[in-house]
Order: structure tokens, then C-alpha cells, then sequence
């Protein structure tokens, strides 16, 4: 740490805390390299801002809230006490994309007290706010926390605001479109955003890069970042449909509001800022939650040549399901999820939902007997439970739903919210008119919590699509362990536009830094509906698998065109979906991306990434491997002439070296293409 930082530091540690208050505060992070200060206006309004490396970074930035049956705490604040702390540990996560995680920040809490209006009743007494500040060597949180004296709280919107300070570019998708998170990213100026959803990732002129977002959204809004003039962003907080944004019953604190600060596109990607901000796991024992890999009958349904309706098109029979459960166990698969087994896809079921029953198969689908089929074989079937946006209705079946789950052995579930933005069915208001809300207000931010609840009490992982944005709860909820919350897989089988080949290689640095998604690679087939062509090459397909996280990985093409691919299906049921550690080797954010990965439960590393339109040349440093361990590299790359745009995408090179930590590998990703790579360790023959 600079000398002048640590005198700086150590004087804010001495000097009492009464005599601090007329002045801005300030806290720097473990390594000093980032530092931020708040304090008041002579307004009495509250700010704070962050530096790093002695350079600014967001600028002097506003905190507060309107409230819709009070006074805005806005001016006529003060600080009125604070408290520092710093923690410094190390705990371990279930499963993930690394098995450790550091937590080491330093804190500052502030108590904001708004002073009485002289002369007015509307606001007769003090009231306090805490403003909890934690800084970290690779970015910083800060939450709100609302004492008991403040009774029912009704929050229009906040007042936090974000000004960038440095001129930059942009990664973001709209908040508050109607097609929820599921939107292709703009790349533009920073001061050229609207507003946008988060993680919305900028990086400056400078080289620094920034990702912004939010972490422990509980009972609360999803926060939406609004940009109001210039590099200015102000939060703005998703809308209820029963006017307040939020309504809580303090004492509570809001979602911790975050930046990731990093040099580089690795520091970003890397960061477990949002984790650490998290309450530690709440469940106990979690053993019962296990990593795997997955087929399913819901490929067809996407090219149009199954049917989640009931007819002679029908995709989720016994028949059909069988000889899923029978391929998943010949190839190693844990996992076949059955899209369209239950009473309710008849008809016009989008947005509504009230005809679906979750625990009501068809006539032509066996739920007991399959279940049981597939224990037999080792494999286990994965439960679905959609509900077309109506989660008033699933709410009402939520019990009995996952208490048959847990009774079958049917141990994860992917859940669904197929509704237009605003379109959330959360019941009835008592005048018998419906109450809608948005996908990521704080209605269905409880409606989740409730979800993953009554699911961990039958033993039942959870991946929701079309959900609320993951802000790190699987550390508390370690049975909520994938979920969607972008554009996946199946708009590639649409036809036009697709994902785009930008679409994947921006995902790792925007929504990515979330938390896990179900992306659903293994389109071998490289095909859409009618034949339309994928932007992926073949060796692209397995790449994603080791760029795209989840502890859950499907293998999403028909089991058809999965088996004219023996060695490229080889290779997708052995990829583990469990990390011991995880590095981002080279980056550029929306343009590639090579990983680094060590299994969990082997010896074995892996090494993997993808490209944009762009071809690129790598050449990789073996020097993470074990001095003096054998390896042999088995290597998944793209053909000499392979290019997303021709019909030589499918061109693909697989090829073995034995290697060790003194050697280099070097490879081409082609455009739309990538690079997947194991590295076994070379078992020695026993002597005779």
C-alpha cells in the first residue's frame, strides 16, 4: 500500500468518530487501491464517491429515496454516527466455479439522520438511515438499512445514483423492455445507455473495467439503472402493480448496490464481490444438490417437430421418454428433463397459466413409472414446471408439487414464467380485478424465495427461466443452482436473427457475472427449424461448456444428431460441471474469451473458450500443470477451413499429445468458433 494511503488510513482509524462528523469519511480497500468517500452536501445531501489509484472513478454520486406516503429522505440529512470493521476469511463453496472464496474488505457504517423540518409537521422526528459501505480489492457494495423506528416503508424509488466519471463503452440490455432479460447487448458509448438491466459492464478509456449490479435481492425490486444525463445513472427500481415499488415492515435492509473494479477483463470475470455480499448458506447440509449433466425431450418441441401439447405430435410420452432415459444412461447423462408431461399445454396457455397442473401428468405419460425406470438406470428425471407467467396459480400448487418431486426421487426442477414484462399474475385484488406484476419486482422476488424454500425442504434443486436476476443467493440457497435471465439457446433454433455470433462471447462478461446460466449448449447438429444454420462452428458447441457456467449442462440437440457425434458426445459427458478453480487466461469483453479449469473430483484440467466473428491465434503456457506429471491433451478444434458463415462450420480437428508443465499449446479459433481441451493425467503401466 502507497505510504501516503496508510497515513491517510491510519489517521481516519484515530481519529474519534464525533470529531470525524463535519467531514467527509472514507475507506480504502484491503490493498488500498480503491477508495471511497461519503459524506453531505450543504444541502444535508448525502454523496459518496470512489477512486482508484488516486484517479476517479464514479464521481460525486447521490443516496436517498422518495417514498410514496412520506417526505423524500433526500435533504436535511447529517451524519450522525458511524462504525468500521474489516474482515478477512476464507469459506467454502458446495459447488462452483471454484471451491474457495476469499472475503476480505474493509467496512464503514454511516448513520444518515434526517433532521425535523422546523415549523412542520411532515417530518416531526429524526429519522436514521445506515448506509453500510464495504470496499474490497476488487470493488465495492453498499446497502441501505432501515431501523424498527421506521414502522411500514413504502418506497417510490431511490435516489442512488452512479456517475461515471471516465468517457468509455458499454455492454446492456434494456430494463424494462417486454421481452424481459431475453435481448441481444448494445455495445455503445456510455453516455449513448437509456436504461438498462444489470450486470450492465462498461470499460474506460483508461483500460478499467466495471461491471454494475446488485447483490441479496430479497423482498425487494430489481433495480433497473437509468441513465439521466451524461454518464449519470440513477437506480430506478421495477415496477409493482400496487403502487409502492416496495412495501417492508422495517427493521430491513434493501439489496447491496455493486461495482465491480478491475484492470482487466480477468479481474472481472474472476470477482466474487456479489457472493461475498450474501448471506452464507441457510439450508445446512446440501450434499443432496450434485452438479451434472443433462438431455432432454425439448429440442424437438423448439424445430416445431414435437408438440408440448397433447396430440399426435405429442414430445413428452412414456414411449419417447424412455428412449431418452435409455440413451442418457448408455452415454453417461444423469439427467432428462420432459417438457409438456403435465395437464395444461392445451390451448392458448402464454401469459395465463391457469389451466396447468403440477402434479397432473397426461394420459400418455407414466410420472410414477418413468421415475422409477429411470432410478433403475442410474439416471434420474428432471421435473418441469411452467407456468405461463401465472405464479399466483403455481403458488397454489407449490406444496403438493414438490412433495411429489421429493417422493419420486425427481431431485431438481426447471420452472418457468412465460409471460410478456408486467404480464406476472400474482392473484387477485380484493375488488376481484387481476394484480399484475413484473418478472423482477419485489412480488415475484418473494414468489422465488417461496419456490426454492418449499423445494429444499423436499430435497429439490431449482433452475428458473424467465426469472429474477441471480445476485449471488446460491450461496445462501445452494439449491437455486442455475436459471436463465438472458437470450439462451432456443432462439438459435427460431431461425432469424438467432443469438448472433457476438452473443455468447458477450454473455461471459455481462450477464455471466451474475451467477450460473442454463444456456443449453450441444447443438451438434449446428441446425435450427428447416435447417436454418447456427453462427457457431462444431468445436464452438463444446467450448461453450467450459465459457458458459452452470453446475447444470445440457446436451440440447435430439438424441439423433448426438449420436452421429460419438467423439464430440464423449467429450460433453465427460466435462465436469464442478470446479476446483477457474482463471480467464486471455479476454477482451464481447470479443473472446479462454478459460482455464481444474475438476473438482479428478486431476484432470481444462482449457477452453470461444471467439467472436473474428479469427484468433493462441498460445497457451502449460505451466499451471504439476511439475513433472505427464499429460495427455485431447484437443477439440476448429478444421482448417472452418467458419461460422460457410458450410465448413462443422469442420472440427481432434487430435492427442502427451504434454507437460514445460510445454505451450498453440491453436486458431475460427470465426464463430472455439477451442475445448482436456488434460488427463498419463497413468503409469504397473510393473509385472
Amino acid at each position: 500500500m502507497k505510504t501516503w494511503l496508510l497515513a491517510l488510513v491510519a489517521l481516519f482509524l484515530a481519529i474519534p468518530a464525533a470529531a470525524q462528523q463535519s467531514a467527509p469519511l472514507t475507506v480504502a480497500s484491503p490493498n488500498g487501491s480503491i477508495v471511497l468517500t461519503t459524506g453531505v452536501t450543504g444541502e444535508g445531501r448525502a454523496w459518496y464517491r470512489v477512486d482508484r489509484a488516486g484517479q476517479p472513478l464514479i464521481s460525486e454520486s447521490r443516496l436517498g429515496f422518495l417514498f410514496t406516503d412520506a417526505m423524500a429522505f433526500d435533504r436535511n440529512v447529517a451524519v450522525a454516527g458511524h462504525e468500521r470493521s474489516s474482515v478477512d476469511n476464507r469459506w467454502e463453496l458446495p459447488w462452483g466455479e471454484r471451491r474457495f472464496v476469499r472475503d476480505h474488505h474493509h467496512e464503514l457504517a454511516v448513520t444518515l439522520r434526517q433532521r425535523p423540518l422546523d415549523g412542520s409537521t411532515l417530518i416531526p422526528a429524526p429519522r436514521d438511515i445506515i448506509v453500510r459501505f464495504r470496499v474490497f480489492d476488487d470493488g465495492i457494495g453498499f446497502r441501505y438499512e432501515f431501523g424498527s423506528g421506521w414502522g411500514t416503508v413504502r418506497i417510490q424509488d431511490e435516489l442512488t445514483e452512479f456517475v461515471v466519471a471516465g468517457a468509455g463503452t458499454a455492454w446492456w440490455t434494456i430494463g424494462g423492455d417486454w421481452n424481459r432479460y431475453e435481448q441481444l447487448y448494445q455495445r455503445t458509448a456510455i453516455d449513448a445507455v437509456s436504461t438498462a438491466h444489470t450486470p450492465m459492464t462498461m470499460v474506460l478509456a483508461n483500460g478499467t473495467h466495471l461491471a454494475f449490479h446488485e447483490a441479496a435481492l430479497v423482498d425487494y425490486a430489481g433495480m433497473w439503472l437509468r441513465r439521466t444525463d451524461g454518464q449519470r445513472f440513477r437506480a430506478t427500481l421495477s415496477p409493482s402493480g400496487n403502487g409502492a415499488r416496495v412495501t417492508r415492515a422495517a427493521p430491513f435492509p434493501t439489496p447491496w448496490r455493486t461495482i465491480r473494479i478491475s484492470g482487466d477483463a480477468a479481474g472481472l470475470v474472476e470477482s466474487d464481490l456479489e457472493l461475498n455480499l450474501n448471506e452464507p448458506n441457510k439450508l445446512g447440509d446440501v450434499s443432496w444438490v450434485v452438479p451434472y449433466k443433462y438431455i432432454g425431450i425439448w429440442w424437438d418441441m423448439h424445430l416445431d417437430n414435437w408438440s408440448w401439447a397433447q396430440g399426435p405430435r405429442h414430445g413428452a410420452t412414456t414411449a419417447n421418454t424412455r428412449r431418452y432415459i435409455d440413451f442418457a444412461a448408455q452415454h453417461g447423462f444423469r439427467g432428462v428433463l420432459v417438457e409438456g408431461w403435465n395437464i395444461g399445454w392445451d390451448g392458448n396457455w402464454f401469459g395465463t397459466g391457469d389451466a396447468f397442473s403440477f402434479t397432473q401428468p397426461t394420459p400418455d405419460f407414466d410420472l410414477e413409472g418413468l421415475a422409477a425406470y429411470a432410478r433403475q438406470r442410474g439416471v434420474r428425471l428432471i421435473g418441469h414446471h411452467e407456468t405461463g407467467g401465472n405464479s399466483a396459480h403455481y403458488d397454489a400448487q407449490l406444496e403438493d408439487a414438490m412433495a411429489l418431486y421429493g417422493r419420486l426421487g425427481i431431485d431438481s426442477v426447471k420452472t418457468g414464467y412465460v409471460a410478456d414484462a408486467g404480464g406476472v399474475i400474482a392473484g387477485r385484488n380484493p375488488g376481484g380485478s387481476l394484480q399484475m406484476e413484473w418478472h423482477d419486482g419485489q412480488w415475484q422476488a418473494r414468489h422465488h424465495l417461496r419456490v426454492v424454500e418449499a423445494a429444499a425442504r423436499n430435497r429439490v434443486a431449482v433452475n428458473p427461466h424467465e426469472p429474477i436476476k441471480d445476485t449471488g443467493l446460491r450461496r445462501t440457497y445452494p439449491n437455486w443452482v442455475s436459471r436463465e435471465a438472458a437470450r439462451g439457446m432456443e432462439y438459435n433454433a427460431w431461425g432469424e436473427p438467432g443469438n448472433g455470433v457476438d452473443h455468447e462471447v458477450t454473455l461471459i462478461y455481462t450477464r455471466m457475472l451474475s451467477g450460473p446460466m442454463d444456456y443449453t449448449p450441444g447443438v451438434l447438429s449446428l441446425e435450427g427449424r428447416g435447417g436454418r444454420p447456427m453462427a457457431s462452428t462444431l468445436a464452438r458447441q463444446l467450448a461453450l461448456y467450459l465459457s458458459l457456467y452452470s453446475p447444470i449442462q445440457m446436451a440440447a440437440d435430439r438424441i439423433e444428431n448426438l449420436a452421429r457425434f460419438p467423439r464430440e458426445l464423449a467429450f460433453i459427458a465427460a466435462v465436469p460441471t464442478n470446479w476446483e478453480d477457474s482463471h480467464l487466461i486471455d479476454g477482451a469483453v464481447g470479443d473472446y474469451a479462454l478459460f482455464r479449469r481444474k475438476d473438482r473430483n479428478s486431476a484432470d484440467w481444462y482449457v477452453g473458450g470461444i471467439t467472436n466473428g473474428e479469427a484468433r491465434d493462441f498460445d497457451v503456457a502449460l505451466d499451471f500443470l504439476p511439475a513433472g506429471q505427464r499429460y495427455t491433451a485431447t484437443i477439440y478444434r476448429d478444421g482448417p477451413d472452418a467458419d461460422y458463415r460457410r458450410d465448413t462450420r462443422g469442420q472440427i480437428v481432434i487430435e492427442e499429445r502427451v504434454v507437460t508443465s514445460a510445454d505451450r499449446l498453440a491453436f486458431r479459433m475460427a470465426p464463430g468458433g472455439g477451442t475445448a481441451i482436456r488434460l488427463s493425467p498419463v497413468r503409469s503401466r504397473a510393473r509385472r
